[in-house]
């Protein structure tokens, strides 16, 4: 009886497509491509269950920084040799179970081309699947603080800072704080800015002759961290500027300024 075939097999396992009467009862009768289905729908089923961990934070730097060593160990391995020659019949090693050739039990192994295909195929799966709970064991280690603790983040200097206050029309609890670091970012903590029809664009102001560049677009959070062009010049620029922007196409500055405040440091 011919086994079904291994690419019909995984779509049946994936769900992409339902068995025919035939093909169900193939595999009510067929031990072999019962377990191998049972297999691939394991396999299918561990990638499932992976989906809903997308929502985990990233792991810390030093897990990377241990998976990119046990990749380079790895590859500084030497190469294994290549499959050997197949033995002649009359080199095999003999075997007295019952079955094992065509005719003697009653049952008939699936080709050897198709078990090999199956073995890299398994071993594939087998292998990514361990490398993603490898991957999920060490973020939720590192969340829960049972493994080794990770080395402290150097502390932020602070080169220069600004009290942000209401401008203009802005209702006046409206507030914030600018901090620029030694890394080159500027961290912007912000409270009750009022809701506008477009989105929030940041600033940075010469106030002698009001030229501006825009650092960057805002999001919902409170907190954001916006990179500062290099060698930007934060005595002349020191004016930082958080307005209300349209969705025109218009990449100059409204004139809707919401938030104001000079650095200083």
């Amino acid at each position: 009886m011919p086994h079904l075939d291994h690419d019909r097999l995984v779509f049946l396992a994936l769900g992409e497509t339902e068995a025919d009467a035939t093909e169900t009862t193939h595999l009510d009768t067929c031990a072999p491509c019962r377990a191998e289905m049972d297999t691939l729908q394991h396999v299918a089923g561990l990638g499932a269950d992976a989906q809903g961990l997308h929502d985990l934070p990233d792991p810390p730097e030093h897990v990377w920084q241990g998976i990119v060593a046990e990749i380079r160990a790895a590859e500084a391995l030497p190469a294994l040799p290549g499959p050997r020659a197949e033995r002649s019949a009359d080199e095999r090693p003999p075997t007295d179970r019952p079955g094992d050739a065509d005719g003697a039990g009653g049952v008939v192994l699936a080709p050897a081309r198709r078990r090999g295909r199956w073995s890299r195929w398994a071993t594939t799966a087998a292998t990514a699947t361990a490398a993603a709970v490898v991957g999920v064991v060490g973020t939720l280690v590192a969340i829960d603080g049972s493994g080794p603790a990770p080395e402290p983040a150097p502390p932020q200097v602070v080169l220069a800072s600004a009290p942000l206050e209401a401008y203009g029309e802005t209702p006046p609890d409206a507030s914030g704080e600018a901090r620029v670091f030694d890394n080159g970012r500027l961290h912007l903590h912000l409270a009750n800015l009022p809701d506008v029809p477009g989105y929030y664009e940041v600033w940075l102001i010469n106030p002698r002759n009001m030229e501006m560049f825009s650092v960057g677009v805002l999001g919902d959070a409170t907190d954001e961290l916006l990179p500062l062009p290099p060698n930007v010049d934060l005595e002349a620029y020191s004016v930082v500027d958080v307005s209300a922007e349209a969705y025109d196409n218009n990449t100059a500055h409204s004139g809707k300024s919401l938030l104001r405040g000079t650095l200083t440091g």
